[in-house]
């Protein structure tokens, strides 16, 4: 029997699976990351993949006449969703997922970067992510999606009403960063390093928060995603039912 497929949509380097590649692999997926830069999404078939992970990078919904890739990737979401196909969207991927669903995607209250935790409510104590209550997670954006029609909200920030949301067990967004890895979080401070300053935060302070927090919320990450795994259903386009 082949072993089942993800595909890892890539913006920018270090934005990756960080520690959800280990459950994934420990669940038998292959993984495939697909460059955003490089590959053309449009030719991508949006079915073909047993999951699909769409990563977080540094530019946003609002910037698709800049970057023609944003139009693509949801036109991909909007006929994977449509076929209820496993997917799960980080950060920027979950603000494209929110916009593939017909919600509005926004500037927020303010920029959101830093180590904490969110506030679960009881669709999602009751979800996968009952796994990172109390567990500091790294937030890194200034922009918020509206929660989708037929969808739940899972978890919020107090700058940040729609944390997370899923629609059934197949469809999951995330606009936090439970993947990121405490051994790896100096690319994102190189990376980011204008947008940094630009906000006037301390990379002393999030590189300790990172040390303080990082190694915990692998768990945590790792046993939230292996639950969310468990539960996925086929769909009714599943290619191969």
């Amino acid at each position: 029997m082949p072993r089942p497929t993800v595909q890892a949509i890539r913006h920018i380097h270090f934005e990756d699976l960080g520690r959800f590649a280990a459950p994934l692999a420990e669940a038998g997926y292959t993984i495939d990351y697909v460059e955003a830069a490089e590959r053309d999404l449009a030719s991508l078939d949006p079915l073909a993949a047993d999951l699909l992970v769409v990563l977080g990078g540094p530019i946003g919904v609002g910037d698709a006449a800049a970057y023609p890739v944003i139009a693509q990737e949801i036109a991909l979401l909007k006929a994977r969703l449509a076929a209820d196909r496993p997917t799960l969207g980080i950060c920027l991927g979950a603000q494209l997922m929110a916009r593939a669903l017909g919600a509005a995607v926004h500037a927020g209250a303010g920029r959101e970067i830093g180590w904490s935790p969110v506030t679960l409510t009881p669709e999602g104590m009751a979800s996968p992510l009952a796994a990172l209550d109390g567990t500091p997670v790294l937030h890194w954006h200034g922009d918020n999606f509206d929660l989708p029609a037929g969808c739940h909200r899972l978890a919020a920030t107090p700058v940040c009403p729609t944390q997370a949301f899923a629609r059934g067990p197949n469809v999951l967004a995330l606009q936090f960063h439970a993947e990121a890895a405490a051994e790896r979080f100096e690319h994102w401070l190189i990376g980011h390093a204008a947008e940094i300053a630009h906000a006037g935060i301390d990379p002393v302070t999030l590189r300790a928060d990172a040390e303080a927090h990082g190694e915990r919320l692998g768990v945590a990450a790792a046993a939230m995603l292996r639950a969310w795994l468990t539960a996925l259903r086929p769909s009714l386009q599943d290619p191969a039912a």
